[in-house]
């Protein structure tokens, strides 16, 4: 087209085509998405992501072609003039990838955006009259269907640089409950009127090492690496009132939910940092902290650089010396991979590591949310008993599994350690992720 057509009413013409394609992005989103519906979750992904994002970059990526068949006037100047082309699209590509990672999105919302590129490129075009017209009916068109279809709506109560968070309510055990929900993951159970109530399992396990801590260490120093909905951290908060709370929460807008529609006190005494763990580990009083929780990972995103060794040795120097350190992981017990790579991993920095569930089944091979937990002292599944019932809790639900059947586990496969420079964390987890959708 280039060679053939070189004009910039061809320009022109491209601009026109890839504005009204990035545009249709918007109301095709639902019409293509209930079309895939029933297909293996991989095929979705490839067609969905074609079928929605192939047309306006092919016809985007034309315009290279044409800008440099239109102003080489000179073939011995033709590397000059395609280096300095490529040099402004490269400067125009870093930030705008960086503006749109880091501010746009939580400042206009992925919608607005595409919106944006779409007038741009429109814009740009610089259409003659009957490509005028053309331009208005196909605005006209994609903006009614995209009204029709309400695919210019995001359906997000907020959305922001990581997320798209929404809160549904629901009563369960007679509890009002709100539930944070972070894009697709049905991330925390927030009962309304009463932060000790815990609905998952492994929060219940948390739970009663916390409340085992407690009674050794009553103004027990906590720090929680994922706020979400901050139930843990409100657990303790309500339930020991001279310990001290702290979150690490990458997500501001996050934070900001679960004051603004969880019930998050304003004079709360939970401390919430918004960085990422790598970044506010190291920057904590160390050997200070009775209690870290890692509640961060789950079978859909697992951010590696917190399951590695290094991570590790940071969040072992915060700790005193009877610290404990907890972490959720969502795997597989015996097919999974993921668990017992982590596990291993906890095992290269602390010296006695152990496996907790809220079921004392070990044969069970589905997808469960464990309680990996790392300690300098010995922990006895008889102490965290007695520490619940002297807390008035009852017994508790937390079952280690035992030594023996813990050995011989770990050496059910091959022995890996997940370190910053080897950490496949994703690949680890894709069979469960396929399996479960």
């Amino acid at each position: 087209m280039a060679d053939r057509f070189p004009s910039q009413f061809t320009l022109g013409i491209i601009l026109l085509l890839g504005g009204l394609s990035t545009l249709a992005v918007l109301p095709l989103i639902n019409l293509v998405a209930g079309a895939v519906d029933g297909m293996p979750i991989m095929g979705r992904i490839v067609l969905l992501t074609a079928l929605l994002f192939l047309p306006p970059s092919l016809i985007l990526s034309m315009t290279t072609s044409v800008v440099i068949r239109l102003h080489i006037k000179d073939v011995t100047r033709a590397g000059n003039l395609v280096g300095k082309l490529y040099a402004v699209s490269t400067a125009g590509s870093i930030p705008g990838t960086f503006l749109t990672g880091f501010f746009l999105i939580q400042w206009m919302g992925t919608r607005p955006i595409l919106l944006a590129v779409a007038t741009g490129n429109l814009w740009r075009a610089r259409a003659p009259a009957l490509a005028a017209l053309v331009l208005l009916a196909g605005f006209v068109g994609v903006l009614s269907l995209g009204f029709a279809t309400k695919s210019l709506e995001t359906g997000c109560l907020r959305e922001s640089n990581y997320f798209c968070i929404t809160i549904r309510e629901d009563t369960i055990e007679g509890h009002p409950v709100r539930i944070l929900i972070l894009d697709r993951l049905l991330h925390s159970h927030v009962a309304m009127d009463d932060p000790k109530f815990l609905v998952y399992g492994y929060e219940k396990v948390m739970a009663d090492l916390a409340t085992h801590l407690a009674q050794r260490e009553p103004d027990m120093r906590t720090l929680s690496i994922g706020g979400g909905g901050h139930t843990l951290p409100r657990f303790i908060e309500e339930s020991y009132p001279r310990s001290t709370v702290e979150v690490i929460e990458i997500d501001p807008q996050v934070t900001a939910v679960v004051f603004d529609y969880l019930g998050l006190r304003r004079d709360t005494r939970i401390v919430s940092y918004n960085k990422d763990a790598r970044m506010a580990v190291p920057e904590l009083e160390k050997g200070a902290y009775d209690l870290v929780v890692t509640d961060a990972f789950n079978d859909v995103s697992v951010p590696y650089h917190l399951t590695t060794q290094e991570f590790n040795e940071q969040v072992k120097a915060l700790l005193t010396p009877d610290g404990i350190y907890m972490v959720n992981v969502v795997d597989k017990l015996h097919s999974g991979r993921f668990l017992r790579a982590y596990v291993n991993t906890l095992r290269e920095t602390f010296p006695y590591v152990y496996l907790l569930t809220d079921d004392s089944s070990w044969d069970f091979d589905e997808r469960y949310a464990y309680v990996v937990v790392g300690v300098q002292q010995p922990l006895s599944i008889t102490g965290v008993h007695i520490s619940n019932v002297a807390e008035g809790r009852g017994a508790g639900t937390t079952d280690f599994m035992p030594f023996g059947r813990f050995l011989h586990w770990l050496g059910e496969a091959e022995t890996v350690v997940l370190r910053d420079d080897f950490a496949p964390v994703d690949n680890m987890l894709a069979p469960l992720y396929l399996e479960s959708r």
